[in-house]
């Protein structure tokens, strides 16, 4: 019997976690090693050479480079072996598609293929669809698409147009309607479609093929940056849809939808980090090469800054997106321990982690942003050309925080979903949040403590900073709250940052254990650093809160408990960052 996940999801604002019960990247197993050497080897073979073909979206490219990934296993890693697979655990896959996360517009094509395109079938699929489809997707005989953006639909998927109505002897149901966005839709053989039967409020799932009459599509689309991604608009024309080739059950479409969008969100976490990584060493790189005044521009304290800082945004998201797939990963061995069959279990273990799934897609997306950004900036002038790889990353990156739903709309769904899982009674939020608005100005004590046991006051003091803020912002706006989106984001960068900090404080504080007090204090500063700007912004957060919704009378008492919660013993930062870049620029790679 696996032992039940370490916490709930969302339960983290709540509740201490022992050092021991999480999972940092320093204790993959050599397999997983394994797996990761072979995508990486796969990128440099493969994909790093052929960027620009890549990019100019050379006919019959991009499919044959997913089927060498088939040849070699990458596209059934979560594909069970009775399905000719090679099913690896949450973790690993999750590390691999970190590994395939540097490869540019590539490593969208393959996400693409193996989560969103895969996944509704082998998940939700009746045994006969598993059969027909999942073996060929996962050794790249067939090619997968999910087609759920309409035009004017956006973000909200229900309100589609795309219509099924069941033929009059029932054996089909007849397609109609347009999708656009569609990642692979140029090649992909085999399309998830969403669409409404009937006059059905909700929708409906059905497994398509590309080959079948009335199925047609627009040139490629032009797009800022993943140009060799394939992106079209779909058309669906009187397609006869087999009865048999609906998905799941009538009306479990909306559902099928929001659960796979969690497992992209957690796993576009991991795919930014190793896009994050390779821009950082694009950026040491030509910070140790590149001379002016008379030196490498890297000896300069501005760029040691910039790599810093880089550094840090990359270390804090991998943390907490490992230490969320952990428990995610616990959380499905436990259903499947309790009997419940494969696919719910993936798709319920991963849905209970929403919020987490959330904040580290928008964490991760604009940690990335970030990196990328400071990149250009470091090569100056030679960023802006696009002779230099900086170029295609800059560009790559920005779709990030658009895919899987807008960091807006993740930033709301996270807030949105604690607090109706408090108001539930999933876990003890309300009452604990009651609590410490009550006692708001009960303060942990910072000073004269060791490090880590310093840290974890502070932590547990800037978790009182947001906690003390909902039953004030409930009571304030109540049924109204979802239109407050403002608060709502306020609440969500706060929730974020604290998961991120606490996130890497237990990382440092384990590897503490692993490798000695001498070795970690580059990690301390890392972590310093990180407790520095996580501060500040929860406090700019919560003042924005503050000022939205308290009376006036009362903003200037609340501000100053709220700035007694987020305050912090100061260390010399300027230094930490130059010690972080100071390695970085000696080994010229990531080495954190």
């Amino acid at each position: 019997m696996t032992k039940n996940a370490v916490i709930k999801g969302g339960e983290f604002l709540v509740k201490e976690v022992e050092i021991a019960d999480v999972f940092i990247p320093e204790e993959f197993d050599d397999e997983t090693k394994m797996i990761v050497d072979s995508c990486k080897d796969f990128l440099d073979n493969e994909i790093f050479p052929n960027l620009e073909r890549i990019d100019k979206q050379e006919i019959g490219l991009m499919a044959s480079l997913l089927k060498s990934a088939g040849e070699l296993g990458l596209l059934g890693l979560s594909v069970p072996e009775s399905f000719g697979g090679f099913e690896q655990s949450f973790l690993t896959i999750m590390r691999a598609n970190e590994a395939l996360g540097s490869g540019y517009s590539y490593s969208v094509a393959i996400m693409a293929h193996t989560g969103i395109g895969t996944l509704p079938i082998l998940y939700y699929g009746n045994e006969d669809q598993k059969a027909r489809y999942i073996p060929k997707l996962a050794t790249g005989e067939l090619m997968a698409a999910y087609c759920l953006t309409e035009p004017g639909a956006g973000s909200d998927a229900n309100s589609g147009r795309t219509r099924a109505v069941l033929s009059e002897d029932g054996k089909h149901y007849i397609l109609n309607g347009q999708k656009m966005w569609i990642t692979n839709g140029g090649f992909a053989d085999v399309q998830t479609v969403f669409a409404k039967i009937d006059n059905d409020r909700v929708l409906s799932a059905f497994i398509v093929e590309r080959d079948w009459e009335g199925v047609s599509m627009n040139p490629e689309e032009k797009k800022m940056g993943i140009k060799g991604s394939s992106t079209r608009q779909i058309f669906y024309n009187d397609v006869k849809v087999p009865v048999e080739n609906m998905l799941g059950k009538r009306g479990e479409g909306f559902r099928i939808a929001l659960n796979i969008l969690h497992l992209g969100r957690i796993k576009l976490g991991a795919t930014v980090i190793g896009g994050a990584k390779r821009a950082i060493l694009h950026s040491v790189n030509y910070a140790n090469e590149r001379k002016q005044f008379g030196k490498s521009i890297a000896e300069f304290g501005a760029i040691k800054h910039k790599l810093a800082q880089q550094v840090v945004r990359t270390f804090a998201t991998e943390s907490a997106v490992y230490r969320a797939s952990k428990d995610i990963q616990d959380n499905i061995l436990r259903m499947k321990s309790e009997g419940i069959e494969h696919g719910r279990a993936n798709i319920e273990g991963v849905a209970d982690y929403a919020i987490e799934c959330a904040l580290m897609k928008v964490y991760g997306s604009e940690a990335l942003d970030f990196v990328v950004d400071e990149a250009v900036q470091i090569y100056g002038g030679m960023g802006f050309s696009s002779e230099t790889p900086v170029d295609r990353a800059y560009r790559d990156s920005r779709i990030n925080r658009i895919f899987e739903g807008t960091n807006e709309i993740n930033r709301l769904l996270a807030i949105d979903t604690l607090l109706k899982r408090g108001m539930k009674n999933e876990f003890n939020l309300f009452e604990v949040a009651r609590l410490a608005s009550d006692n708001r100005k009960s303060v942990e004590p910072i000073d004269n403590l060791p490090y880590f046991a310093e840290k974890q006051a502070v932590i547990k003091n800037l978790k009182k900073a947001v906690l003390m803020l909902i039953p004030g912002i409930s009571d304030a706006f109540g049924r109204k709250l979802a239109e407050e989106e403002e608060v709502m984001m306020n609440l969500s960068d706060m929730l974020m940052q604290v998961y991120g900090l606490e996130s890497t404080f237990l990382r440092v504080n384990k590897k503490e254990g692993m490798i000695g007090g001498d070795a970690n204090l580059i990690f301390h500063d890392i972590l310093d650093v990180l407790t520095h700007e996580a501060a500040a912004i929860i406090l700019k957060s919560g003042i924005d809160a503050i000022v939205s919704f308290a009376p006036t009378d009362q903003q200037t008492e609340l501000i100053a408990d709220l700035q007694r919660l987020t305050s912090i013993n100061h260390t010399n930062v300027k230094e930490a960052r130059r010690r972080i870049a100071e390695l970085l620029i000696e080994e010229n790679r990531y080495c954190f």
